[in-house]
Parts: structure tokens; sequence; C-alpha cells
């Protein structure tokens, strides 16, 4: 495979995201850190991209960055979007629309309006929108995936998921700037919690199930009373393979730490794997004992297999599974580069569709939570 190059917007000296996604693009040396706009702040992004190594690729803004991309023969083949939420739509279409790949962060837009046009711009294209639902990328997830889907629990009957933290607890807390904006609807739209981590979790529950929402009903709160949008919320979900689902955010949750798990019960079995301990995942066949399978061992599923990336007993962590997202993302531009069949266990990147079910779910629940958990179409217009 040739090594591929790749740019990043956001991301800048300080960010939580950034070094997760530098370390993940670089670690398989598929991709060259090749071009970067940042920071907001032109001169801090410059100043930080040269300390990086991008000498004159380091850009003052995104649109110097688009403007001097085009203009070379070695322009990067994927740009990674990892700026402020409401920036995502107008960078990623910009993008798509003048021949680059994006992986944009989640949520990939503010609006579902929005995000059914970067579906239509990368159809039309042809180029790949991916949104970085990362931790879908960690191994055990990529087994639980193919377990359920070859049949070992037999049919899904349900599915609970929770993404909760207690982070933003401290009601004294509450006008903190790196707190506040989560819950100011002028810069968060229309939900907070959901939209931060919720949308994680029910991602999750679609990525391995292989089964699609399609209503929902939802029980949303602010705890801490000066807060315009949500900071708990429980939602009840349908799929529409029949699974019944359960889902619980929070961000007032004290002593959870990150809290994103989940498990999937069958008819003949069930599954439960945690983010925090990602290197197992407990499996109860019906009328047998428990079995915890661990990550590294021989013989797994080949989707598990290609993505364990160091020796059984040893831990992999957040940047290990954005790795795996690099790694099927290169191998998805390279099989298009060279004209050939993408390898089927590389193929499960988020795309721009997940993006957009996430948004309309988002829009939803805000709505659902409004009229005292009303059951309301979860689907984007266009799914329907």
């Amino acid at each position: 495979m040739t090594k591929l190059k790749w740019g990043m917007i956001g991301g800048g000296e300080g960010s939580q995201i950034g070094p997760a996604h530098r370390l993940g693009a670089g670690l398989d040396g598929l991709f060259d850190f090749s071009a970067g706009a940042l920071d907001h702040r032109p001169e801090y992004g410059i100043d930080y991209g040269q300390r990086l190594g991008l000498g004159d690729r380091a850009y003052g803004g995104w649109q110097d960055m688009l403007e001097g991309e085009l203009k070379r023969d070695d322009r990067v083949d994927l740009v990674t979007v990892a700026t402020p939420n409401s920036t995502h739509f107008a960078i990623t279409k910009a993008f798509l629309e003048n021949g680059f790949h994006v992986l944009c962060e989640k949520p990939m837009t503010m609006t579902v309006e929005e995000g059914e046009e970067i579906v239509e711009i990368a159809k039309k294209t042809g180029n790949i929108c991916a949104v970085n639902y990362g931790y879908t990328g960690y191994s055990l997830v990529r087994h639980m995936r193919a377990m359920i889907a070859r049949g070992d629990i037999g049919k899904v009957r349900l599915v609970n998921a929770e993404f909760a933290h207690g982070h933003h607890a401290d009601a004294t807390d509450a006008d903190n700037p790196r707190v506040r904006w989560r819950y100011d609807p002028a810069q968060a739209g229309v939900s907070a919690q959901f939209a931060d981590c919720g949308i994680h979790a029910l991602h999750m529950a679609s990525f391995v199930t292989g089964q699609e929402v399609t209503k929902l009903s939802a029980d949303t709160v602010s705890c801490i009373d000066v807060r315009t949008l949500e900071d708990d919320a429980m939602v009840n979900f349908r799929m529409d393979g029949g699974a019944v689902g359960r889902l619980w955010t929070s961000s007032i949750a004290i002593g959870r730490q990150h809290g994103l798990g989940i498990q999937v019960f069958g008819e003949t079995g069930g599954l439960r794997w945690c983010q925090e301990q990602p290197n197992q995942l407990y499996y109860m066949p019906l009328g047998q004992r428990l079995q915890v399978i661990e990550r590294g061992e021989a013989n797994l599923s080949p989707e598990a297999d290609r993505t364990s990336r160091v020796t059984i007993g040893h831990a992999e962590g957040m940047p290990l599974a954005f790795a795996n997202i690099y790694a099927d993302l290169a191998e998805a531009i390279s099989a298009r580069k060279e004209g050939r069949t993408m390898d089927k266990a590389a193929n499960l990147y988020p795309r721009a569709e997940d993006g957009l079910r996430s948004m309309a779910a988002v829009y939803a629940v805000a709505e659902s939570g409004k009229a005292d958990g009303k059951w309301l179409d979860a689907r984007p217009p266009m799914f329907r």
C-alpha cells in the first residue's frame, strides 16, 4: 500500500482530541502528517504546525489550507476535521466538493438538513466522508459485531447502552467556560449530553447489531438548574430488526469516569463490553457458563484479528482504536486509487449516513424530552 498524505484542521496545542488523531493516523505508517490548520488563531496554528514539522504547509486557517493544497500535485489524500461542532458542515462540505476525502469528528453537522446535504455531496463526488465514532475501532467491538452477525447469540432481543460520566456534576463549576458552552443552545445546538456522548452509545448499538434505530422516546433533564440543555437523558428506542433498546447518558454521574458500555441480549446468549476494560468481551451462552474472550486470542473473527495490535494481556486504548479507523480509511482510499476491491474486514468505518442518523436522533431526543417522552420517528427524512 502506497503511503498516503494526511492533513488536520483543528486539534491544536492543548486539544483533547488532537493527539489521539495524530497517534492514530501515524501508528501504522500508512499516512504522512503533511498539512494542517490547527488553531482558529492563525499565528498559533502556524507556529504549532511548524513545530510538528509541517513547514510551509502549516496554514493559518482552513480556507488557506484548502487553497494551498489545491495548488499542489502532492495534496493531502485525507483531511480530518476536529474543530468546534458548528464549523463541521462548512469545512467538510468545502473539502468534499474540492476532491478530498474527509474524516469528520462527531457530530458531523448541527442540523439534519446539513447532514442530508453532506450525504448527497459524498454520493455525488464519490469522495469518502467518514465520521469519527472512534470507539467502533476497538478489536473486541469488531468481534462483538462479527459474533452477532454470524448468529452466536441468536436473534437480538434487547440492547442496553450507556455513556455516563460525572465530570460536569459540580454546580459551582457551571460557569466554567470549558463546561458552560456545552449547555448553551447558541453554541451546542438543541442538545448537550445526548449530542456529546449519547450518540456514541446509540451508534454503537447500531454498529454491533447491524440494525438501525427507527423510533425513540426520551426523558431529558437538567439536574443543574441553570443549564438550558440536558445533562442527563434516558432514551428508549426500537430498531428495524426488531430489537428493543435502552440508553442512559449523563454528565452528572459522580464516580463514573468515561462510562461507555454496551450489552446485547439475544435468544441464545448475551454479550457485554465496556470501554474502560476494552480487552475483555463477556459472552454468556444460554444454559452454559460465562466465557471471557480476551483481545489477542488466536482465531477470533477476521475483524478482530485484523484490529488487534499488541500481544494478549497488554492494554490497548483509544488511540489504537482510532488507528483502526485510519487503517480502514487508508485501505478504502488505496483500493479506490488502485481499482481493486476493498478488504471486507476493513470496510467498517463509520460513514456520513451514520452521522446523519445520529443528528436525526439528537433532534428526536430533544423534541421527545420536551413532549413528556412522546414516541417520535428517529430517522432522517431521506431514510424514511
